[in-house]
């Protein structure tokens, strides 16, 4: 039983005396370096640059009251189509006390006039009639008291105005009335019943009450490199994709470069513009981000490579070209156009020639 157990660790020493003995040896071997194979083809190379940025209405206008006021009813809501001149809000208005007592003022002392004019007036009737002054004299004074009549109707007018927000004499265009300047779609109303808005002045920028767009002319607009923006010519079609609508594709024309560039993260990048054409099938929402696809350069019909074929040594161009089984020729050759993955080859090489491509390396 004694030698069975020693014969039996014997047997397990040299077993993995052995094991060690054939992992080394595997590894020791040289490993078979075998390359890919790569046939020169013939296409189409496209150069491409995509640009972010976001869909915008060309023509977006924010809505603000033309008096100082408190919304006392809102009659639309974000989301409902607008006409030009459509009511969306009203105001009650909060009048300015010194520009209410100067009105007030205004109104009193027209009055007084008004009155000294009919008496004059009166008086010079009576004096016409018996013809004891001449019809030049009545003339005057009766157009003293038209004058006066007037001043006293636009005083009242400019008090309604003040104290009302509308006279009496222009209901129509009650500036209580806070209407759409444009015909479009809602896009926002920012402000509550019950809010103070103010009208816009020198000082401030006003209440903005509603923001209205017109949603049937959409534009794109992105940034791109200033190394990109060179090729870029106005007119130049785009492919526009939505990232919230992974289905949309929709062409649009660029319209705008600017002309100044701003830095964004340590780049200087230009803003460009492009319309959207117009696809009624799909709703779009103002501020959706989006990406611009741009053709720079395309050649077609032409030989090309996959750019990892290729060695680069200072301004020339290699490859290996095959010349039998696991033979190959380093040949010099020139490249045109890349797309970032094939590249053009102008000379050097003819369609369904073969040359060498990656490692693979098979142990």
């Amino acid at each position: 039983m004694k030698k069975f157990f020693k014969y039996l660790v014997f047997a397990l020493i040299a077993l993995v005396f052995i094991g060690t003995f054939v992992f080394l040896y595997i590894k020791s071997k040289p490993e078979e370096v075998r390359y890919e194979v790569l046939e020169v083809t013939t296409g189409d190379i496209c150069r491409k640059t995509i640009v972010t940025g976001k869909i915008e209405p060309r023509n977006e206008v924010n809505i603000k009251p033309q008096i100082n006021g408190i919304i006392s009813e809102l009659l639309k809501e974000p989301g409902q189509l607008v006409q030009e001149g459509e009511v969306i809000a009203k105001l009650k208005v909060i009048p300015d006390m010194q520009a209410l007592s100067s009105a007030e003022s205004r109104v009193r002392l027209a009055s007084l006039n008004l009155d000294q004019a009919k008496i004059n007036l009166d008086r010079q009737k009576s004096l016409f009639d018996k013809q004891l002054v001449s019809a030049d004299e009545y003339e005057k004074v009766l157009q003293a008291y038209n004058q006066a009549k007037e001043e006293y109707i636009g005083s009242k007018d400019n008090l309604e105005v003040i104290r009302d927000g509308v006279s009496s004499s222009n209901a129509g265009g009650s500036s209580t009335l806070v209407r759409s300047t444009i015909s479009g779609l809602i896009l926002d109303i920012p402000v509550k019943v019950g809010n103070s808005v103010i009208q816009a002045n020198t000082m401030n920028d006003g209440t903005t009450v509603a923001t209205v767009a017109n949603m049937s002319d959409l534009i794109f607009d992105g940034n791109i490199d200033e190394t990109e923006v060179g090729k870029l010519q106005e007119g130049m079609p785009m492919e526009i994709r939505i990232g919230a609508l992974p289905d949309y594709r929709n062409g649009a024309t660029l319209e705008y470069i600017s002309p100044k560039a701003v830095e964004n993260n340590g780049t200087n990048q230009f803003e460009i513009k492009a319309a959207i054409s117009e696809n009624s099938s799909v709703t779009i929402r103002s501020g959706y981000s989006a990406n611009a696809e741009i053709v720079l350069d395309q050649v077609s019909s032409v030989l090309y490579l996959p750019e990892s074929a290729l060695e680069f040594e200072e301004d020339k161009t290699f490859v290996y070209l095959e010349k039998g089984e696991d033979q190959w020729e380093r040949i010099e050759v020139e490249v045109g156009l890349s797309d970032g993955v094939n590249i053009e080859i102008v000379s050097g090489l003819k369609a369904g020639d073969k040359v060498r491509g990656n490692k693979i390396i098979n142990s």
